[in-house]
């Protein structure tokens, strides 16, 4: 590999060394920090959960973190430039990266505005997903609001107005293109000047979260249940670390939070200096980002808890009620303090009426009613947010924190995308930043549409859970194939020398070598086997469904199934394809060289170039 000199194009750079970190953690800290881990650690045995997780932290997520950080930092380039000086073979390695990101980007910004609609909401007293909406004649409230919740019926029939399958399309929701089209023009106005503008705003974004979640923890560690939400979080159960999918998702989730392969971290690199410590930047990101993770548990189930201990309560005095009316019992002597012993003796004596009267109320139960993804963000903690007393400012502020999170996600995002765009120089020089960027939204956000139809949130579980799956697993094989086998670590090692004045520990060496490749072809096959053994469904919210409020669960079509295969495919397609065109070009320019034609100027050239080369 030929090293370009970082003369031969000025290439922007970081005002300093905290906006470069920032914009590094702001990119790999998104949202599935905030609604996706807590729920696998609740899920796979609570405490129990971490040490799969740090064991694919260790092994695979922060020796992945360092290669891209370091191969950026030394070519100074974008993903398609990288891999592309490594190997031409290698081109389309950078093509997928830049694929995938582009695909992501388009769902990842319609969750955000998703969250600017509620945030838009949140002014509002009393909250409009605090109580059902009257029907038309006003004398009564809305049956599909009072067969669910007025949490749900805000969420899948006034926000979405989602359809009864994935089938059935609709119309485009005004509302929700008139709230993505925000979405899109703030992060045009955070990109307009590239990482100039963009490391401005990476001062609010990246830090503001932390501010809010660390009020949140305060006041959630002091809600009524909170102590019951962090035990059922964190205590361990041993047992369900002998489930293969409880480490399966522990390896995918830190691959997934760390954006690796995403082609964004690789950018960002290429803008610092040549010599930096990147070791300390990728053990820093990596490490600040599992924190995170657990930081940010602490308040989410500290408030779920919360909201269980309500609807606990709830439960038990609506027995309460039912009770005291058919046995006449004082409302003073039956309270909530002496329920279960009033319970005990009248089931004691009367055990066929009381199991008539009441229903069962456990709290075990209500904390397993576990929620991720949306599901989370919009519908258990909404509802445990109107609970809580200033319950207005309270949900202003944690979709404000959402926003942050996403929108620092999404600089990585976009920059995955412009600069191997501007690797590619398929676009004439002339072009301005502005209008390149300007172009990018505007053709990101016709494509999003989908997602602001009736079936939009269908569309979003498609794209979330197929685009960032397989495909960057397969890139990040060829990422470190790439550099350990087909570079060398001889001259990786020379390279990290030369950047950081020290060479890379057996630590690295290991992980680079053997550890971290076969543990993603590990991830990569056991993710595919497990997918191909079960025919993909989906939930969905069908008021017409026997047993509504429960989510209908449905197959997906063959036509929607097809996409899914197209999904998984067609980002990744470009890596074969590339290297095969590549080769060919090869083999066809070292014939011409060897039999040049005297009727042909092809051999002359590359007799000219090879004189040149040879002088160089």
């Amino acid at each position: 590999m030929e090293k370009k000199s970082s003369e031969v194009e000025e290439r922007p750079k970081w005002d300093n060394k905290v906006q470069y970190l920032l914009t590094c953690i702001g990119f790999a800290v998104g949202l599935g920090n905030v609604w996706r881990f807590p729920y696998l650690c609740q899920t796979y045995g609570g405490g129990a959960f971490l040490i799969p997780y740090l064991i694919a932290l260790v092994f695979e997520g922060l020796p992945l973190l360092y290669l891209e950080l370091a191969i950026g930092q030394r070519l100074r380039m974008g993903s398609i430039g990288v891999w592309n000086s490594i190997s031409p073979l290698l081109g389309g390695v950078g093509i997928a990266s830049m694929f995938v990101s582009f695909l992501v980007s388009l769902f990842y910004n319609t969750i955000l505005a998703w969250v600017l609609w509620y945030f838009f909401h949140s002014f509002q007293n009393p909250l409009p997903w605090s109580e059902c909406p009257l029907t038309e004649n006003q004398t009564g409230y809305n049956l599909e609001c009072e067969k669910s919740t007025p949490v749900n019926y805000f969420w899948y029939r006034t926000t979405l107005n989602i359809s009864e399958d994935i089938d059935t399309s609709g119309s485009l929701q005004w509302w929700m293109v008139t709230c993505l089209a925000s979405a899109w023009c703030v992060v045009y106005i955070c990109f307009i000047k590239g990482i100039d503008s963009m490391g401005k705003a990476v001062y609010v974004t990246a830090t503001f979260p932390y501010l809010v979640l660390t009020i949140f923890l305060v006041r959630g560690i002091t809600l009524p249940g909170a102590t019951d939400g962090l035990m059922y979080l964190f205590t361990p159960d041993w047992t369900k670390l002998q489930n293969p999918q409880v480490w399966l998702d522990a390896a995918t989730q830190i691959f997934f939070s760390l954006s690796v392969a995403f082609g964004g971290l690789i950018a960002f690199s290429s803008y610092n200096s040549e010599k930096n410590n990147c070791e300390r930047d990728a053990v820093l990101v990596g490490v600040i980002n599992s924190a995170t993770s657990l930081y940010a548990s602490i308040p989410i189930f500290s408030i779920l808890g919360f909201k269980a201990t309500n609807a606990y309560n709830a439960c038990r005095e609506r027995n309460i009620v039912a009770l005291i009316n058919h046995f006449e019992i004082s409302d003073q002597n039956l309270t909530l303090d002496t329920y279960e012993e009033w319970f005990d003796h009248l089931n004691n004596s009367y055990p066929d009426i009381v199991g008539n009267l009441t229903t069962i109320c456990s709290l075990q139960d209500f904390l397993d009613q576990s929620a991720s993804g949306t599901g989370l963000a919009f519908i258990a903690f909404t509802e445990a947010v109107i609970a809580m007393p200033g319950s207005q400012v309270w949900a202003i502020l944690f979709f404000i924190m959402l926003f942050s999170l996403g929108l620092s996600s999404m600089f990585g995002n976009i920059e995955g995308i412009i600069t191997p765009i501007n690797d590619l120089k398929i676009l004439p020089k002339w072009i301005p930043h502005e209008v390149l960027t300007a172009m990018i939204c505007l053709v990101s956000f016709l494509m999003a549409l989908i997602f602001t139809m009736r079936s939009g949130n269908y569309w979003v579980e498609v794209f979330n859970g197929y685009v960032g799956s397989v495909p960057l697993l397969i890139i990040a094989v060829f990422e470190i194939i790439a550099v350990i086998y087909i570079y060398g670590m001889k001259n990786f090692s020379d390279d990290i020398f030369f950047m950081t004045g020290s060479r890379p520990n057996i630590y690295w060496k290991a992980c680079w070598m053997v550890i971290s490749p076969l543990m993603l072809m590990v991830v990569l096959v056991a993710y595919v086997v497990i997918q191909a053994q079960k025919q993909p469904m989906y939930p969905a919210w069908n008021p017409a469904f026997d047993s509504f409020p429960k989510y209908d669960i449905q197959p997906y079509p063959d036509w929607v199934f097809a996409i899914i295969i197209l999904l998984c495919v067609l980002p990744v397609i470009s890596i074969p394809l590339v290297g095969i065109y590549k080769y060919i070009h090869i083999r066809k320019k070292k014939a011409i060289r060897n039999n040049p034609s005297m009727y042909c100027n092809d051999g002359f050239e590359i007799e000219i170039y090879g004189e040149y080369k040879n002088k160089a």
